[in-house]
């Protein structure tokens, strides 16, 4: 049986804990523990180590998928997320006041790893504010020699959405997988 290892990251509140729980087949493993800082202006709650599911596909591959807490302080826990993973779902808040920065900010933060695997790049709630739209976020990618990633706008909530974005990285990975 074939088992890989997709990563999920962003800033707090776009959404890792959310796609995870929609895609997993199991009960997700969550770490989530009160904000004791300015993300409670965000959510009461925030992961301090991981997410953790998984999904079993019909041909017996079994995905796992790891996300990390987009906190910055804890940054020690991209690292060892990372360490066999076979590709990146950054995961956007179209909300924030200044998307780019955090895209920017996780683009730089996971290049290595970027560069190595691949990425997707899925932008969350485009339902409460539809600006900046997805061909900006191709504007801003091609500075960063990322222009041909694929980007997708997505709720987190739901397993359809979720699901494009982990065929997405698959399929960047290796195209042969779409046939």
């Amino acid at each position: 049986m074939a088992v890989y290892k997709i990563i999920f990251t962003g800033p707090v509140g776009a959404g890792k804990t959310t796609a995870i729980s929609s895609l997993s087949d199991i009960p997700p493993v969550k770490t989530d523990r009160l904000a004791s800082d300015m993300t409670r202006e965000r959510k009461p709650e925030t992961t301090v180590a991981m997410d953790y599911g998984l999904v079993n596909l019909a041909n017996g591959v079994a995905i796992h998928l790891y996300g990390t807490p987009g906190q910055e302080r804890f940054d020690f826990m991209w690292e060892i997320l990372v360490e066999g993973g076979i590709g990146l779902v950054l995961l956007i808040d179209n909300t924030r006041p200044d998307p780019f920065v955090d895209l920017r900010f996780f683009v730089k933060a996971f290049r290595k790893f970027i560069d190595q695997t691949g990425v997707v790049i899925g932008v969350t709630r485009t339902d409460i504010r539809a600006q900046p739209a997805i061909e900006d976020y191709y504007r801003e990618l091609a500075p960063l020699g990322l222009a041909s990633i694929p980007v997708f706008e997505v709720d987190a909530r739901k397993r359809k959405d979720v699901s494009l974005l982990v065929e997405a990285l698959l399929c960047s990975l290796d195209p042969l997988a779409a046939a």
